[in-house]
C-alpha cells in the first residue's frame, strides 16, 4: 500500500486536485494507496506517515524528507503526465 500525501500552501483546492489526480495515477496502474491532502504547515509534521508527498517545486525546498519518504517537486501540478510519470519512477 502507498500513501501519497498532496501539498500545496492552503491545504484545500491545489492539494486536493493534486490528490485525486494522483489517486486516479495509481488506480490506473493497479497500485494500493491511499491519498490525503493538506497544508504545507500541516505536511511538515506529518511527511514521515507517507511513502510519497507531492507539491509545487516552490513548496517541495520546504519539506525535509526521512529516508523512506520521496519528495515530489512538480513544475506544472496541473500536467497529468508529469505527475504520471514522477509517482512511476517514485515506486522503482
Amino acid at each position: 500500500m502507498i500513501k501519497l500525501l498532496a501539498v500545496c500552501g492552503n491545504g484545500m483546492g491545489t492539494s486536493m486536485m493534486m490528490k485525486m489526480k494522483a489517486k486516479a495515477i495509481l488506480d490506473k496502474h493497479s497500485i494500493q494507496n491511499s491519498c490525503d491532502n493538506c497544508s504545507i504547515g500541516q505536511a511538515k509534521s506529518s511527511i514521515s506517515n507517507y511513502d510519497i508527498v507531492i507539491s509545487s517545486t516552490h513548496l517541495a525546498s520546504q519539506l525535509t524528507p526521512n529516508n523512506k519518504t520521496k519528495i515530489i517537486a512538480l513544475k506544472n501540478i496541473l500536467d497529468v503526465k508529469e505527475m504520471e510519470e514522477r509517482i512511476l519512477e517514485a515506486l522503482k
